[in-house]
């Protein structure tokens, strides 16, 4: 059992079941932290979601929900009096909110998986992410580039944070037991520069099966097949028996990496992603990692690992996996980096 650590520690975010702020609660709790979740994100999505008055009352600036999650925070911290706050993004909470937060002398940290100054869609940012930055006494980031423009323009403290995996061995030695779909896989949501990519696979002749909402609103073609989307052990299944598994970038970190980036590997999936400088900082080109450039790179790529056998595929299976852990890829490992991070401030 972990020794307690003297950090008390209010996370605010959402404890939805696909929510990365699980992991880290999950693993810091193991490692010995007073936890308490402030669940903001939900509150709204449960108010916003409603009904469609409420989102209309939303749109036009006429809601309170806002007022009373930031009311309700207050009163959190009040009662709890924690040592750090860490904030998941932080869309629903006030810079004033932050700033009352700070003069009581509490730690203020900052996480956010998307980007702070790129907001790709409603859910992504607002104006509180964007007048808070300089409360933070710390901002976590997984973006090489987003940590450079954090030191220099705005003058704060910043740590990298990647991604992770987080895969049981028990279910990773049941996912090595499905059978291997010799197709392209792309699991995600639609957007349109994803979309326009997919497409153009497809028109090329590459036969693609697609995971995830909406897709029918984006694509129509012969060669590409839509699917619900896929959760819990089912997502981690389809990952690992696809040949080839899709990874596309959002425009927000378009030369980054994102959470595929290390679950695929980590299920032991074989993963053809983007040219990106994080990409070969974490994994080696054509051992651990395919990349591309564009369209025909990518097709090339495809039609190369489309012809291996299954012994030269199983060996790229078990090397990617092999290097994730022995790199500490997981978010086990990058909770404890958190911890540390966290007791130094």
């Amino acid at each position: 059992m972990s020794k307690k650590s003297p950090l008390k520690l209010l996370v605010v975010g959402s404890n939805y079941s696909w929510s990365i702020e699980n992991y880290y609660i999950n693993y810091l709790t193991e490692l010995g932290v007073d936890i308490k979740l402030f669940p903001a994100q939900l509150m709204f999505y449960d108010y916003y979601y409603a009904s469609s008055i409420n989102k209309i009352m939303f749109r036009l600036n006429l809601s309170k929900i806002l007022s009373k999650i930031n009311c309700l925070f207050i009163k959190t911290v009040t009662s709890i009096n924690p040592t750090h706050i860490l904030v998941f993004k932080g869309m629903e909470l006030s810079p004033k909110s932050l700033l009352w937060a700070k003069q009581r002398g509490i730690k203020l940290v900052n996480y956010n998986p998307d980007n702070p100054f790129v907001f790709s869609g409603k859910g992504s940012g607002n104006s509180n992410i964007t007048k808070s930055i300089e409360l933070y006494d710390l901002h976590f980031t997984y973006n090489l580039d987003t940590q450079k423009k954090l030191k220099e323009q705005h003058k704060v403290k910043t740590e990298l944070l990647p991604f992770a995996f987080d895969i049981s061995q028990e279910l990773f030695e049941v996912c090595q037991k499905e059978k291997e779909v010799l197709k392209v896989c792309f699991l995600g949501n639609p957007d349109k520069l994803r979309a326009s990519f997919i497409e153009a696979l497809a028109e090329i002749g590459i036969e693609i099966d697609v995971y995830g909402n909406d897709w029918n609103n984006y694509i129509n073609h012969d060669n590409i097949t839509i699917f619900s989307p896929v959760y819990g052990d089912d997502q981690w299944k389809t990952l690992r028996k696809y040949r080839v598994q899709l990874n596309l970038m959002r425009p927000h970190n378009l030369d980054s990496h994102n959470m595929r980036t290390f679950e695929i590997p980590g299920i032991g999936g074989i993963q053809l992603a983007p040219e990106t400088k994080e990409h070969r900082l974490f994994f080696e080109a054509d051992k651990e990692i395919f990349l591309y450039n564009n369209v025909e790179e990518c097709v090339d790529k495809i039609n190369f690992l489309l012809s291996l056998t299954t012994e030269q595929t199983n060996q790229y299976r078990t090397h990617t996996r092999e290097i994730c852990l022995k790199n500490k890829h997981s978010y086990k490992d990058r909770a404890l980096q958190v911890l540390k991070v966290l007791e130094k401030i």
